[in-house]
């Protein structure tokens, strides 16, 4: 090898694939606890509350359960090996080159349509504090600034990711506080009051909407989940993964629980459900009817801020998985290259590019079904990505037995239960609809949703047989 001595020290932290491991613990547990807490929680909420009632609560503490096993599941894959191509590299380490191919698309589909939506509801929010500016330019704007950010280096990420996840758990564990102390003291909160009666204070209790709305919901609050698998991206850059890996997974049950559900189950003892609604932050609602507007503009601020988290994530994750794709032939060749700061720039590039254009077809498509309908597909995206996951650790455990540091409790039961949870709510999917305030119309969304299936499989099916053919006689996934 021509290196001196002096340039095998400073390149000790360069990976096999190419990346320099600069994020550090600070870095992946804000991370790990940032995917834990996302737009799906800080927006959605609000209107799930209004279409399900108090039972929302248990729609994501069984969402939260299939959560804390995949993390589980991930983590033993991790602890066997670390790669930034993370699952999309184990699916085709144990299932060959067609199950990387398929993992990487489908994750790439699940975060194209997520960050189009959120960039646009980035847009939507910044015209409540500057309402003459264009949706689309707001959008641009935030993408520009998170491109540059990505372009940068995967600290900067990390940075970006620090604070963003501060800022949004700052402001959760200062609600649950807040809201805690209000239950406590009855407070008036519009026309009622902060009481743990509300849970079950309209007709029909908890479940005023059914039982069955509850389970119906649970697409769209899996989605709510959605990046809580960046730890396994994140592991390929990490300085010291088998030690932070365990440490993130193990803590996410508890953000779980204190977070989601416990936000949850808090918002709905603080107002009556049906005093929610959808299109406006549950939080914001809140405080707007507690008289403390300007609580509502901070808990806006931290909205977008959420949104911006979680697009820098999508850019970021899929930079990574594009490499990993070009590196194994199932993508453009020219998607694997780097910059000198140890950056998938290429992929990074392309995906801003695809962000755009999404961006500015919402002009011309535009509406709120169309919104619907791109978080819909997205949470196919999610809950094949999540099925991969599943499948990958029952096939680790089947080929080489008990390989990892971090094993996945209960299996191979967890994890299979965890395949047959996602394929009901892929069927539930199809249940799913909305109705137009003003006209009343009734918007079969769910029946969409599973029509667009053929479509992405018809799509995959002519990729790979596109690529098949210059498989490399030895593979290896990265």
């Amino acid at each position: 090898m021509p290196h001196t001595e002096h340039h095998s020290t400073a390149t000790a932290s360069i990976t096999a694939e190419g990346y320099k491991k600069t994020l550090t613990r600070r870095h992946v547990q804000m991370i790990a606890m940032g995917g834990a807490i996302g737009v799906g929680l800080f927006m959605g909420a609000g209107g799930r509350l209004a279409s399900t009632g108090p039972s929302l609560i248990f729609s994501y503490a069984i969402a939260g359960l299939i959560a804390y096993f995949l993390m589980r599941a991930l983590g033993e894959l991790i602890m066997y090996r670390q790669s930034s191509g993370s699952f999309v590299s184990y699916a085709g380490e144990l299932f060959g080159a067609k199950g990387a191919f398929l993992a990487g698309w489908m994750y790439v589909l699940n975060w194209i349509m997520t960050g189009i939506a959120e960039l646009i509801a980035i847009g939507l929010y910044f015209q409540f504090f500057f309402a003459a500016v264009p949706i689309e330019v707001s959008a641009i704007c935030a993408l520009a600034l998170l491109v540059a950010v990505n372009l940068f280096s995967a600290k900067a990420f990390g940075e970006f990711e620090f604070w963003a996840s501060a800022l949004k758990v700052t402001a959760i564990v200062l609600f649950l506080i807040v809201g805690v102390v209000m239950v406590v003291m009855n407070t008036q909160i519009g026309d009622g009051h902060a009481a743990v009666s509300n849970l079950w204070a309209s007709e029909g209790g908890m479940f005023p909407r059914g039982f069955f709305v509850c389970i119906l919901v649970l697409n769209s609050v899996v989605f709510a989940y959605n990046a809580i698998e960046l730890v396994g991206i994140t592991a390929g850059e990490m300085e010291d993964p088998a030690r932070e890996v365990p440490r993130a997974i193990r803590a996410v049950v508890l953000r779980i629980v204190v977070f989601y559900v416990g936000s949850v189950t808090l918002l709905a003892m603080l107002m009556p459900w049906d005093q929610y609604k959808a299109g406006e932050s549950p939080f914001v609602t809140v405080f707007d009817q507690l008289g403390a507007a300007w609580i509502g503009d901070v808990m806006n601020f931290v909205v977008i801020t959420a949104a911006l988290s979680s697009c820098n994530s999508g850019l970021y994750s899929i930079g990574r998985v594009f490499r990993a794709m070009a590196n194994n032939g199932h993508a453009p060749q020219w998607l694997a290259r780097m910059n000198s700061r140890y950056v998938p720039w290429a992929g990074i590039v392309t995906v801003g590019v695809v962000y755009l254009v999404g961006i500015l077809a919402n002009i011309w498509l535009g509406g709120s079904h169309a919104f619907d309908l791109a978080l819909n597909t997205a949470s196919i995206g999610v809950i094949f990505t999540w099925g991969t996951i599943f499948a990958c650790q029952l096939m680790l455990r089947h080929r080489k037995g008990r390989v990892s540091s971090l094993p996945m409790p209960g299996a191979p039961w967890t994890s299979w239960a965890g395949i047959i949870s996602l394929l009901v709510i892929t069927v539930l999917i199809s249940f799913d609809s909305m109705s137009d305030p003003a006209t009343g119309e009734v918007y079969h969304l769910g029946l969409y949703t599973i029509a667009c299936i053929p479509v992405i499989a018809l799509a995959l099916w002519i990729g790979w047989l596109r690529v098949r053919r210059n498989q490399p006689a030895n593979e290896f996934y990265s």
